[in-house]
């Protein structure tokens, strides 16, 4: 993996990809459009080795994390919360494993995240359906456990951890408030504990600290335009551009080539 610190020298479209990533974290956080900040990790594959966007991302995540908290800080569910923290432990050292198993093969490192981003996607378009047939449950150790370590391994490879928690959440019919703080401290806790894997893998390299300074006024951009557009907008519209947009993300990175490029060449 390089030792990747980001100098004026890389291209417009490098900079307008990781900069546009970022940004959605931020608007994401602020509640607007669903899981969308789901497709800054996949985005950034594009223009990064996997290794580099997932680390790159892993700090500015928890500053946007400390927003999130803050605000839900007494709004959560402490029983689901002590029943998905174990099983996201598993998780996270299962991601961790994959990392180190495939650190040097960065092809199969991009269509596991391609086949991740794809998946979440597939979720977002039968959610209803699939939130219907799990009807309202209770919390429980089997459940917990095993959606817990889906959202530790998935949050591991590419900050992907929503979709399991969602299963797990929603069909239990918590109050907003509860439903959206108990995502908040949960993720919070699962981002704080992969600093522990991914400094031990060598992902996280102070080249990137410069970079990751540099781009936090864009999680607050971010943060502000989702507010901004929670106002404004109906985030129906905005979420089915961006979840389209991750859709040719994800095939881009499982079949390793351009997209448009391709479609260009059936064309022709």
């Amino acid at each position: 993996m390089s030792d990747l610190l980001i100098l004026p020298s890389h291209s417009p479209l490098f900079w307008l990809t990781v900069i546009s990533a970022v940004i959605l974290v931020g608007i994401a956080k602020a509640g607007f459009g669903g899981g969308l900040g789901v497709i800054s990790t996949p985005l950034m594959a594009l223009v990064m080795p996997v290794a580099d966007a997932a680390a790159l991302l892993l700090p500015l995540l928890i500053v946007a994390d400390l927003f999130s908290v803050h605000h839900y800080r007494r709004h959560y569910d402490p029983i689901n919360l002590r029943l998905l923290v174990p099983g996201s432990l598993v998780g996270i050292a299962l991601g961790a494993f994959f990392f180190d198993t495939f650190s040097d093969n960065e092809r199969v490192l991009k269509v596991g995240i391609g086949l991740i981003a794809l998946g979440f996607v597939l979720f977002q378009a039968s959610r209803s359906m699939l939130m219907e047939s799990l009807k309202q449950h209770r919390p429980s150790l089997l459940g917990g456990t095993i959606f817990g370590g889906l959202t530790g391994f998935t949050s591991t490879l590419a900050h992907v951890g929503g979709p399991p928690a969602t299963i797990y959440l929603l069909p239990q019919n918590l109050p907003r408030q509860l439903f959206v703080g108990t995502q908040a401290i949960l993720f919070m806790i699962v981002n704080m504990i992969k600093l522990i894997p991914y400094w031990y893998l060598g992902l996280l390299r102070w080249g990137n600290l410069t970079t990751t300074l540099l781009l936090l006024p864009m999680i607050y951009i971010g943060v502000k335009l989702g507010i901004w557009l929670n106002q404004n907008f109906n985030e129906i519209w905005f979420s089915r551009v961006v979840y389209g947009l991750l859709f040719l993300t994800s095939v881009q990175l499982i079949i390793g080539q351009s997209v448009m490029g391709l479609f260009w060449r059936v064309m022709g």
